[in-house]
């Protein structure tokens, strides 16, 4: 047997909460008749639909008192559709407990089919929504804990992750600051054979040099002044485990060389100390910078860049994630609702714009800072750009027509595949799976030029490497 639906029905009038006692066979009826009344049964009950009139006592000629309780049941409960009931010619007080939040009104006298039609499309749509924050909040949006993504490269990263966490192999991973580099590391270690031994991490950018080195190896008792104690290295303490080497690019030379030397024999000695010690531990590294680049400029060695790259993993930034900064937004939301007890309900249009326009230049970690300040600060139900420290996007609106997109998204594939091509065309063609008459005429409808190494919206200056189209 199906479960009903409830339905709380808070009016004062003893007639009206008889009729509408029996009139919503399709719910369970729930009655109060004033606020306090009306706050307990929403505790208790949880509603989805409350049908409330504006006259409630002590002010039961006015509306003071109903809008109060609106605001108290949508303050407990924001996703509750409230409508409210008011008196005839007072359309204005309707209009503004709208404008409070309630989802919609009716005058009296009321007619039922009319209240019906009214209660069951609050009741379609609070379903709905409570189906899309729960598929908003589900955290398995991708196979890994702590990465939340519906973008199909950054699931891609995430199935690499599972299959690189059986192995032994050293990883890197490659991605700007905020990127999740940190939660990807951890998870290659938590799906391996090493998931129950200790994930150490040690960021080599943020410690002193001249106590990295101590830090990584560890030292024996009067090693050097103040060294009171023999200190186990994070190295050694890894033993079995994980060790995650962040910012490996601030590494210094000296301690390159060093740890190049444990990487190929999996020994290290304490400062101060003659003993070799065997340990067993799988590095993960990740940077924020172009160690090819360090490489090439010498400030990193290359025999310990290509030990410690047997295999790379390149995280994008959020910017080219997609919708991900919307879904996360979403997720931060709830997570942020309950760890403040807040009852915030979602975003107002321009906040939505504003989180797809932003360019995220600190990636998730500044969109979940930002949520965080959003969701502690706001007064309001809706969170709006201004909450978010955003600037309104500059067009709110995506236009819809299904041509446009076709040829927005075609300019985008050939743009990319132009890029790809890195100045032959001929490749390009191929990529596209088009001949290079068709490629050519593409080219022109769009009114992109190429040259090798670069590719230019219409109105730049002529070029004569640009394809003839005769």
């Amino acid at each position: 047997m199906a479960i009903k639906p409830k339905l709380l029905v808070v009016e004062d009038d003893e007639g009206l909460r008889s009729q509408y006692r029996w009139a919503f066979p399709s719910c369970e009826v729930v009655m109060a008749g004033a606020r306090p009344s009306a706050i307990a049964a929403m505790q208790k009950e949880h509603p989805p639909v409350v049908i409330m009139d504006l006259g409630l006592p002590p002010d039961p000629d006015g509306v003071s008192e109903g809008l109060a309780t609106l605001d108290e049941v949508l303050r407990i409960a924001p996703e509750t559709k409230v409508i409210v009931v008011t008196g005839n010619g007072e359309r204005k007080n309707a209009l503004k407990a709208v404008g409070l939040g309630a989802y919609d009104f009716c005058e009296k006298p009321v007619e039922l089919e009319v209240l019906r039609t009214i209660i069951e499309r609050g009741l379609n749509l609070h379903r709905l929504e409570d189906e899309n924050r729960r598929l908003a909040a589900m955290p398995a949006r991708s196979p890994i804990a702590r990465i939340v993504t519906a973008n199909q490269a950054m699931l891609k990263i995430c199935r690499d992750v599972e299959k690189l966490a059986t192995t032994h192999v050293p990883v890197l991973l490659l991605g700007e600051s905020g990127t999740g580099k940190e939660a990807l590391a951890q998870a290659l270690h938590d799906l391996g054979p090493r998931a129950k031994q200790p994930f150490v991490a040690i960021n080599c950018g943020a410690i002193p040099e001249n106590l990295l080195e101590s830090e990584l190896f560890g030292h024996e008792r009067g090693a050097f002044t103040g060294a009171v104690k023999q200190t186990i290295g994070k190295i050694e303490s890894a033993h079995r485990g994980t060790l995650f080497l962040d910012e490996i690019g601030d590494l210094p030379h000296p301690l390159q060389v060093k740890l190049l030397r444990f990487l190929q024999d999996q020994v290290v000695e304490r400062i101060g100390g003659r003993q070799r010690i065997q340990v067993d531990v799988r590095i993960v590294s990740a940077t924020n910078s172009s160690l090819e680049q360090r490489v090439s400029e010498g400030t990193f060695r290359g025999d310990l860049f290509y030990r410690m790259n047997a295999v790379t993993v390149r995280i994008p930034p959020l910017r080219e994630r997609g919708g991900d900064a919307l879904l996360l937004a979403n997720y931060f939301l709830g997570c942020f609702n309950r760890e403040f007890g807040r009852n915030i309900r979602g975003f107002t249009e321009a906040a939505n714009a504003a989180l797809a326009a932003h360019a995220w230049p600190g990636n998730v970690r500044e969109l979940e800072n930002r949520m965080k300040r959003a969701v502690v600060m706001t007064e309001k139900r809706m969170i709006d750009a201004a909450d978010l420290e955003l600037a309104p996007a500059a067009h709110a609106a995506v236009p819809l027509d299904l041509r446009a997109a076709r040829l927005r998204a075609e300019r985008e594939v050939l743009q990319l595949a132009l890029a790809r091509a890195n100045g032959t065309l001929s490749v390009a063609a191929k990529l596209l799976g088009v001949s290079r008459p068709t490629l050519y005429g593409l080219m022109e409808v769009h009114g992109i030029e190429f040259e090798p190494g670069k590719v230019a919206d219409a109105g730049a200056e002529p070029d004569e490497t640009r394809p003839s189209m005769e």
